[in-house]
């Protein structure tokens, strides 16, 4: 053999036997298991958004305390949770205000005509 084969062959085995070795198990269960995980998940989707400073100060100016908000939710059914959560992760990622928005077509159109002058 070559000596470069018997040099990566003895590598190849010492990252063998120091790769550590996972067992995987599977197991069943239950729905009751499925459906307390999903709708703690929901609550802390609901409560993790309520608890951005946005949210918050949006809430102070309509007369509502955070805390009151968070209370509120606690209170909420498992379907009313889940319902909100689902139009909380159904929104827009980045969205953009709309004074940035127009500042950002008059930039592009100020470049475009600035390019097509050239």
């Amino acid at each position: 053999m070559n000596v470069w084969a018997k040099v990566i062959s003895r590598i190849l085995i010492a990252l063998m036997i120091w790769t550590p070795y996972q067992i995987a198990t599977a197991a069943m269960i239950g729905t009751d298991q499925v459906v307390a995980s999903s709708s703690q998940a929901d609550r802390t989707t609901v409560l993790n958004f309520l608890s951005r400073s946005d949210v918050a100060n949006k809430l102070q100016s309509l007369g509502l305390d955070p805390a009151t908000a968070s209370d509120r939710v606690a209170a909420m059914t498992d379907q009313e949770v889940q319902s909100l959560a689902g139009r909380i992760n159904s929104m827009p990622a980045g969205a953009m205000s709309t004074g940035a928005a127009v500042l950002l077509i008059i930039v592009i159109a100020a470049a475009v005509w600035w390019f097509w002058q050239r």
